[in-house]
């Protein structure tokens, strides 16, 4: 397959390399300012670098795109000037996923084909074997074509973006986790405690976390006072241990607005979609303050 790379930095090196060795044709890179190892590579692989997209994407069978998020739509739009009918596009950079559908939407516009790839590791570590989301129709194809570079790839499913946004809500999983564990095991350091607590998690860690989840959404509301009360508490021995709060004066504010929600609009629900559904309310940005 004659495939082109847009962005020649280290993804875009990456992907070009893992492609090359499963066989396929790298026929030239699209970087307004390669570096030398950008131009070391492309010349290995006997690929052209070129400033902009051209005529010469012609005989592209797939395009990559490894460019910066921010731009990553104006250049899939200047590409699908230039790709030929039924080319496919990868998208494999961190563009807003209504970016991503707005693409797609381009691309389908111009006979073309397009697949969100999201990137769930860090490529500078573990190169072509990084975890992989794909989503869009040709979702499975580009999940074989990255499989066989040694990624371990996971189809999300049909609607291009989809891929983008669970990277998103991964990452709100985990870095607010992350800065709770920093929190957390700083304290119990500080207190002597940091094996003793392991043990009392014991529980957690040994659960699903499926279920942890689902359980603390649904008994949040009714909860949401008493819970309140031992997150102030908590924030006061954090402090008495010489650790000062980040992240628990907003986890004390999300309680203190379901105790605010619950005086306006009393919940008498019991689902986990019941919950949720409620909760949204009272998340929901106001159309003023959204970007």
């Amino acid at each position: 397959m004659n495939i082109v790379i847009f962005g020649g930095g280290v993804v875009g090196q990456c992907y070009a390399e893992a492609l090359a060795a499963q066989g396929h044709t790298i026929a030239g890179f699209v970087d307004p300012q390669p570096g030398a190892a950008l131009r070391g590579l492309a010349q290995r692989l006997g690929a052209g670098v070129h400033a902009a997209p051209g005529a010469w994407l012609h005989a592209a069978q797939m395009a990559v795109s490894a460019v910066f998020g921010t731009v990553a739509l104006q250049v899939a739009r200047e590409a699908f000037a230039h790709l030929p009918p039924g080319a496919l596009y990868v998208d494999m950079t961190t563009a807003d996923p209504d970016d991503m559908r707005q693409a797609a939407h381009d691309a389908e516009a111009g006979g073309h084909r397009f697949v969100d790839v999201a990137i769930t590791g860090a490529v500078n570590l573990s190169g072509a074997r990084t975890p992989l989301l794909c989503s869009g129709t040709a979702a499975p194809e580009v999940a074989a074509l990255l499989g066989a570079c040694g990624a371990p790839v996971r189809t999300v499913g049909t609607r291009p973006g989809d891929a983008a946004a669970l990277k998103l809500l991964r990452s709100i999983f985990t870095k607010g986790m992350e800065a709770l564990a920093v929190e957390c095991l700083v304290t119990a350091e500080q207190q002597g405690l940091r094996a003793e607590l392991h043990d009392v998690l014991l529980d957690i860690d040994q659960g699903s976390l499926r279920e942890t989840m689902e359980s603390m959404v649904r008994t949040h509301i009714p909860h949401a006072g008493r819970r309140r009360n031992e997150v102030v508490e908590a924030q006061r021995q954090m402090r008495l241990a010489g650790v000062e709060p980040i992240v628990l004066p907003g986890v004390q504010q999300l309680f203190e607005r379901t105790v605010q929600g619950q005086v306006d609009a009393p919940y008498a629900g019991s689902s986990t979609a019941d919950a949720l559904a409620w909760l949204a309310t009272l998340a929901r940005t106001p159309p003023a303050d959204r970007a």
